[in-house]
């Protein structure tokens, strides 16, 4: 909680990464307080390592992301299940699992669900490479914070007494350098590679892509929202050819998109969190819809104008009062 000159600003979960918060803002103005909600990224409920989101209660007026407005995820455990499946299907083909991921957040829960996955014997043994010095830095930060993660995760539980070995086991590696990295192009066998960037727009992910995205034993996965324009978006429209490096590269690779692992909060989640936040503030009528492309904001504000909420989506410059 922090206050300054008359205002008061008090932290919640996000549930969106690690650390993330959302919360109240109160002005205070001689006996009269009003709340603006700010949401910053929702997060979903259920995501291993990062805790559930916490909606604040009350508000005059929400500003609220709507990345995801117009449609729903799949689950989180119907994702895990999707990477069990993905690994298996490619290591029986003689191929390499490459995931452009984000560097913070993504990749840890990647790396969560592989070594859960590996320990309950439901993907084969094989080689995970994190391939992102970023990632790696981050790693090291979330194994040294494992005081914020939910506890009641199965392997949080089997490794209660040092939370931070679930991004230590056999099967994992990271790399050093850029010889490394390029190293890895000339090791036979199966291997889950992990590299940034999550929209495969620069990054180490570019040289696998450039080396592995013809071979159609390999599968390139997709496990975030790529946006307009990127080559991730590219890639999820499985067109015939893809640039990198300024070449044309033949997309033989197999393309599997898991959408389940997606840390914001889908259209059903969105719809709930703010409902929570009015439960206790039944004048709330005002949401201010932020952070998402035209279809999914319009889409959502339909949603919530239907719920009874007065819905804008505001333009740059916009000024609002409330």
């Amino acid at each position: 909680v922090s206050c300054l000159a008359g205002v008061l600003y008090a932290f919640v979960d996000a549930g969106h990464i690690l650390g993330c918060r959302a919360g109240p803002l109160d002005g205070v103005e001689g006996s009269t307080t009003s709340r603006l909600v700010c949401s910053g990224d929702i997060g979903r409920s259920g995501l291993a390592l990062i805790r559930d989101p916490v909606p604040p209660i009350g508000a005059n007026a929400v500003i609220m992301e709507s990345t995801y407005g117009n449609r729903d995820h799949a689950s989180v455990e119907g994702a895990k299940a999707e990477l069990a499946r993905v690994v298996r299907e490619t290591a029986a083909r003689g191929g390499r699992v490459l995931i452009p991921a984000f560097a913070v957040g993504r990749t840890q829960e990647l790396v969560y669900d592989l070594h859960l996955l590996a320990e309950d014997g439901q993907i084969p043994r094989l080689p995970i490479v994190i391939d992102s010095p970023l990632a790696t830095k981050v790693t090291a930060v979330f194994s040294t914070n494992t005081g914020i993660f939910d506890a009641s995760e199965t392997l949080l539980k089997r490794h209660d007494q040092n939370p931070g070995e679930v991004f230590r086991f056999p099967l994992l590696r990271f790399t050093e350098s850029v010889e490394e990295s390029k190293a890895l192009e000339q090791q036979v066998g199966p291997m889950v590679i992990i590299a940034a960037s999550g929209m495969a727009e620069s990054g180490r992910i570019l040289h696998h892509l450039a080396y592995g995205a013809s071979d159609p034993r390999n599968t390139i996965l997709v496990v975030g929202f790529m946006a307009e324009h990127t080559l991730g978006r590219r890639i999820v429209e499985k067109r015939d050819t893809i640039r990198v490096f300024g070449d044309d590269v033949p997309l033989r690779a197999r393309v599997e998109i898991i959408n389940g692992y997606s840390a914001h909060a889908d259209r059903r989640e969105l719809a709930a969190w703010v409902g929570r936040v009015r439960q206790q503030s039944p004048l709330l009528r005002d949401v201010f819809l932020v952070h998402g492309e035209p279809d999914s904001q319009d889409a959502f504000a339909t949603t919530l104008r239907a719920a009874g909420f007065q819905v804008h989506c505001p333009t740059p410059g916009t000024v609002a009062a409330f």
